[in-house]
């Protein structure tokens, strides 16, 4: 009996070990632990004013921000009071302003934070428009964007609410209204 005592107090040493062991080699080096703390900025810029061009030598986009800021832990970018133009050939170009903007690593999408406001002006062959909403998705390279968001349309005296909206902002441009679409139309 001693001796099955003797057998199971080491067991269960030795299980103990073997635990402790295996909970140590689970624990991250101490090195691996991040510090909580302010983002990392790599660079910044203050009055950004930047246009991108078409193969022809024409203005494609052009972007202006109070300020930039990019972050080295996931190479995104962050602007305050961006103001994004796209130029539509002849057309008057659409004009977007937001709070503020995230861009991703690659820049194949823009998120457009806090209230957005989308105007292009009039001319003999567009009504002026206004679009107001809020949290945008834009993918720049296609000129297109999105919201799950509220919108507002105002153009003349004619409006349209809607939820969720889809916009192509390339000619020929067009919006699609997603859920809960009422509106108002002045016949002409």
């Amino acid at each position: 009996m001693p001796r099955l005592r003797i057998l199971l107090v080491l067991t269960m040493v030795l299980a103990a070990v073997v635990s402790w062991r295996l909970v140590q080699e689970e624990k991250p080096p101490s090195q691996a632990i991040t510090k909580s703390g302010p983002r990392a900025i790599d660079y910044y810029v203050t009055g950004l004013d930047v246009t991108r061009m078409t193969t022809a030598g024409q203005p494609a986009h052009r972007l202006r921000a109070v300020n930039l800021q990019h972050y080295t832990d996931d190479d995104t970018t962050e602007l305050q009071e961006p103001h994004l133009t796209v130029y539509q050939g002849d057309a008057p170009p659409w004009e977007v302003d937001s709070e503020r903007a995230r861009v991703s690593a690659d820049g194949s999408l823009v998120l457009l934070s806090g209230e957005v406001l989308i105007e292009r002006k009039g001319d003999a062959n567009n009504r002026p428009m206004r679009i107001l909403t809020r949290e945008l998705r834009v993918q720049p390279e296609q000129d297109y964007a999105e919201t799950d968001e509220k919108v507002r349309v105002e153009s003349d005296s004619d409006w349209l609410v809607s939820v969720g909206m889809q916009a192509w902002l390339r000619p020929p441009s067009r919006l699609k209204f997603l859920s809960q679409v009422n509106g108002y139309y002045v016949p002409r």
